[in-house]
């Protein structure tokens, strides 16, 4: 089956969509990008999942770094409806991306912006109820070395740092702390802490301000569950009484242990269960009240 991707203001073959060899982006890593997720809705349609608040970020991180993208959000959000609709897919995940061409040096003034979008099917991120991570050797970058709310694609070396070194010691993921000791996020996620069900999550600063967080603070606020932003120490992750990641890919996923440590006796807890629950049923169009977080692409 052939895989459409919109690529500079055409749907071509994926196979055709290539990248000069002297792309900035390639060489430096100043590129943005967004991962989006697109989801079948119980009425047999396809809905993508907060596209409007994916791609103002993209544009606002493409922004942090000077590239300027000649297209509207209006025009990028009808392509990504368009491409996954090419593409017959359903549960899909997006991957725009914008990427500089044509030079080697440091100093990008001048270079053209490009654009595409790619669909891929899409299904579990970590192919498991419940994680075991471990608390990385490796720290976030330094919210003051670059721009933490931006999703730059140079970062990423990081966060492939810490994967690296948790799945090499049998761990599924990794917990990276802050330049000053405190929990911070995932390699690709970020974190919720439950305690006396209270529900935690670091503070903004030195992670990124995600849109599943933001989706999971929202619906536990619905909930009527108190939500708490601050600094969040080893010690006190280690003794909560659930935790989670939250994130585009891995959605909602339950961590049963850090390090040598079970959380909750390696059980689900019970608010976590119901954020999760509570997520599916509004990916999947089941709650009116979050409809208004779905593009419909059918």
């Amino acid at each position: 089956m052939k895989q459409y991707v919109w690529f500079n203001k055409k749907i071509i073959d994926i196979n055709k969509a290539n990248v000069p060899i002297l792309s900035h982006t390639l060489h430096y890593g100043d590129g943005v990008f967004e991962g989006i997720r697109c989801y079948k809705t119980i009425n047999n349609n396809a809905a993508i999942f907060r596209l409007d608040d994916h791609i103002k970020r993209l544009f606002k991180s493409a922004n942090y770094i000077n590239i300027k993208i000649d297209f509207s959000q209006q025009e990028i959000k009808q392509q990504c409806l368009k491409i996954v609709k090419k593409n017959n897919l359903k549960n899909c995940y997006l991957r725009p991306i914008v990427f500089r061409n044509k030079r080697i040096g440091l100093d990008p003034q001048g270079l053209e912006a490009n654009i595409a979008i790619i669909a891929i099917p899409f299904d579990n991120y970590f192919q498991k109820e419940a994680i075991k991570v471990k608390i990385s050797k490796f720290i976030r970058l330094h919210p003051q070395s670059i721009i933490s709310e931006a999703k730059v694609c140079g970062y990423y070396i990081n966060s492939i740092l810490a994967t690296i070194d948790a799945k090499k010691e049998g761990y599924d993921e990794a917990i990276m702390l802050d330049y000053k000791g405190y929990i911070a996020e995932g390699s690709g996620e970020n974190i919720f802490l439950v305690k006396n069900d209270k529900l935690y999550t670091p503070k903004l600063g030195s992670i990124l301000p995600g849109i599943t967080r933001d989706t999971v603070i929202k619906i536990a606020k619905d909930l009527k569950i108190k939500v708490i932003e601050k600094n969040i120490t080893v010690n006190e992750i280690l003794n909560s009484d659930e935790v989670f990641f939250t994130g585009t890919a891995a959605e909602i996923t339950p961590i049963y242990q850090i390090n040598n440590k079970l959380i909750n006796k390696g059980k689900i807890g019970k608010i976590t269960n119901i954020i999760k629950y509570t997520y599916h049923q509004i990916i999947t169009g089941e709650i009116n009240q979050y409809h208004h977080w779905l593009s419909f692409v059918y």
